[in-house]
């Protein structure tokens, strides 16, 4: 369960601050500019907070791996540091820092309160300019640190950046162990970095394709007990669990509606499938689509007013777009090869989707009306693409030929940023949780 954290309001900027810059002409402060297509990695400093024990080094490192894994931040070298910072209430050497061109700086205090808590404090410096950007302040339980590095990396990332971060989020996925031909997969939830892993089922039945809920800690999945697949939603904090409804035939692919209030799926009779939308208030089911072919795998654009999904009515599986109320649906995805898992950006601009051609599968995006198809990376088995909250990341499983079992990877939109995802065994079927609260 996770422990509640409070952040309090922001440093006040140093006097020393404003002395350092006597006179020193006015400089801009540093800034990333996510937008333009090849972007240098900043330099930026991150020194281990200053605590009584390890806790403030371990905090400094959660907070310069959230950063260099994104692909945008150079985290230096703490052997190329020259100035020891001893109080984070005196503003730095800034020469020291320029002259090993850290652009960047940050440092930090770990403090115990009693009780068990913790105060956690940060300063964000520019050193050319000689200038604080960014200062906050943090109380939360000691076993909750992990989540206070997160707080901090997303909080200088989005400073830098001019766009909200992602580093305090989980991931729910399918945790998969045993023999290939007799393979136990269980829901499991972690940190967006794979730390704090924890099981949500114990491996009883086959669960697949969890996804988080909007507005909730809670997340929606398929359960395959007794053989015949069923969809939940379970509460993350209770460890409640609750049927959504007991429908003829097979169900796939639950997903909720951007205001949390809707789930929608794929339903099978006879040799067809169809979209439905149900209501999770008055449990009424809507059926939104109509054809004689497999339609599944939907996604809402973030305002809820459209639905992506894939279907061979076509002939192979291809991507269609139609109104969240169903309708006329039009067909966006006019490449080689086959097109599946599409999940609308939490942005609105794109749209994620595998792609299977040429004997490689490929995570891929594409605009809302097809335009500008862009493949990230391809591999034997790449599948099941979910995004970051701030719409810049995706998460995929991977299982690469030879190996026993698939694994998770992260991709930046860039497609040059690829990173493996640490998990105790197998891991498939990620799903992004929003910025937690």
């Amino acid at each position: 369960m996770r422990l509640p954290i409070l952040r309090l309001i922001a440093f006040v900027t140093l006097a020393a601050s404003a002395l350092a810059l006597a006179g020193r002409p006015a400089s801009a402060l540093v800034e990333i500019d996510i937008n333009q297509g090849n972007i240098e990695p900043l330099p930026i400093a991150i020194t281990d907070f200053i605590s009584s024990d390890g806790i403030g080094a371990d905090i400094a490192g959660v907070v310069a791996a959230d950063l260099k894994r994104s692909g945008l931040f150079a985290p230096v070298d703490k052997g190329a540091f020259i100035e020891k910072v001893s109080n984070p209430d005196v503003a730095p050497r800034f020469e020291d820092w320029r002259v090993i061109n850290a652009q960047a700086l940050v440092i930090g205090r770990v403090v115990e309160e009693g009780g068990g808590r913790l105060r956690a404090e940060f300063r964000l410096w520019d050193t050319f300019a000689g200038e604080q950007m960014l200062g906050e302040q943090f109380f939360t339980t000691r076993d909750n640190w992990r989540r206070v590095a997160h707080i901090i990396a997303d909080a200088i990332y989005q400073r830098l950046t001019g766009e909200k971060g992602y580093f305090d989020t989980r991931i729910v996925f399918v945790s998969e162990s045993g023999p290939r031909d007799n393979r136990v997969k269980r829901l499991a939830i972690m940190d967006q970095d794979g730390a704090n892993v924890r099981y949500l089922t114990r491996g009883d039945d086959i669960v697949l394709t969890p996804r988080f809920s909007p507005t909730r800690q809670e997340i929606t999945y398929m359960d395959f007990a007794g053989g015949q697949p069923k969809v939940y939603l379970l509460q993350l904090e209770t460890g409640q669990r609750e049927l959504v409804g007991d429908f003829p035939g097979m169900t796939f692919s639950p997903r909720f509606s951007p205001d949390g209030q809707q789930v929608i799926m794929s339903l099978q009779q006879g040799g067809n499938a169809n979209i439905y939308s149900m209501d999770l208030r008055t449990r009424q089911t809507t059926r939104l689509t109509a054809s004689n072919a497999i339609d599944t795998s939907p996604s809402y654009s973030p305002d809820g007013s459209r639905i992506v999904f894939e279907s061979d009515r076509g002939g192979r599986q291809q991507l269609y777009v139609m109104g969240a109320n169903g309708g006329d649906a039009q067909r966006i995805s006019f490449g080689n090869g086959s097109y599946s898992t599409p999940v609308w950006s939490p942005r609105g601009d794109l749209i994620a989707f595998t792609k299977q051609s040429g004997g490689q599968f490929s995570i891929g995006v594409m605009r809302p009306d097809g335009s500008g198809e862009r493949i990230l990376t391809t591999g034997f088995h790449n599948e099941g693409p979910t995004w970051a909250p701030n719409g810049r990341v995706l998460m995929f499983f991977r299982q690469a030929a030879g190996s026993g079992g698939p694994q998770l990877y992260t991709i930046d939109l860039t497609g040059r940023n690829e990173q493996a995802v640490p998990t105790p065994e197998f891991a498939s079927d990620p799903a992004w949780s929003p910025l937690l609260e």
